[in-house]
């Protein structure tokens, strides 16, 4: 009950309607939902009705229990720089294999190693993570820690005997992320770079 001259409250609204907002799958999930569903059809190497359902049910569980926040992408794609990134990464990865190779098998002691670190100039965690995996994916240098906060890669790099091998590292790493950002970044982003 009410005190008289007092104004009645607002009920708050029902839980299950918000449960089942939360359940129901919003359009920018949806290729997600769809990667996860094929890949379920994948791992039991069969594509039927019982393995697209059991998958979509799964996948919306996944989803729901082990929840990332949406991904923000810029909205913008440059095929160009697009192209130069893959090309510069191949390049990288056959070379950077042979020199990994050569240091595995030439004599004499095993090559200094590193820990060096890397501030970016990007914020955006999709950038901050390709630039990871991508150096990760080159042999000789791996991400050993992120400060996502400080937007900083610190990295284990194999053979630098000097400051000039860690410089010419950092200037790598730098490399990859300015195609990344004239490829995918926003305009603010690329505004940065200059």
């Amino acid at each position: 009950m009410t005190e008289p001259g007092s104004e009645p409250t607002a009920t708050p609204p029902a839980p299950r309607a918000g449960r089942r907002l939360e359940w129901g799958v919003r359009l920018h999930e949806l290729p997600l939902l769809v990667g996860l569903v094929l890949l379920w059809m994948m791992l039991w190497h069969e594509v039927s009705l019982l393995s697209l359902v059991s998958g979509v049910v799964l996948a919306i569980v996944v989803m729901r229990v082990f929840y990332l926040p949406p991904v923000e992408l810029a909205g913008r794609f440059n095929p160009w720089y697009a192209l130069r990134y893959f090309a510069y990464f191949l390049w990288h990865l056959a070379l950077a294999s042979w020199q990994v190779a050569w240091l595995a098998v030439r004599p004499g002691p095993s090559p200094p190693t590193s820990i060096i670190a890397v501030r970016l100039v990007t914020r955006n965690d999709f950038i901050l993570t390709a630039v990871g995996l991508t150096i990760s994916l080159i042999p000789g240098s791996l991400v050993a820690e992120v400060d996502r906060f400080e937007s900083t890669l610190y990295l284990h790099v194999l053979n630098t005997p000097t400051q000039r091998s860690i410089t010419q590292m950092r200037r790598d790493v730098r490399h990859i992320e300015r195609l990344l950002l004239l490829a995918l970044g926003s305009r603010q982003e690329i505004e940065a770079l200059a």
